[in-house]
């Protein structure tokens, strides 16, 4: 059980350090995917890519 939070935590890391780069082939900016600025400060939601991301990832791991 440890295992698999340890892995979803590096996978929930490096998605985010990889942000910037989805972002220049359309991943980030998905309809669904929320963005809101309050008192000057951004605050981005990717509800959208992340069920993406989940469907593939369960995808991948219905073939295994």
């Amino acid at each position: 059980m440890l295992k698999w939070l340890i892995t979803l935590v590096v996978v929930v890391l490096v998605l985010g350090l990889l942000g910037p780069l989805l972002g220049r082939f359309g991943l980030g900016r998905l309809p669904g995917d929320l963005q809101a600025q309050h008192r000057g400060n951004k605050y981005y939601f990717p509800l959208a890519t992340s069920v993406v991301f989940s469907l593939v990832i369960m995808l991948v791991l219905w073939m295994t």
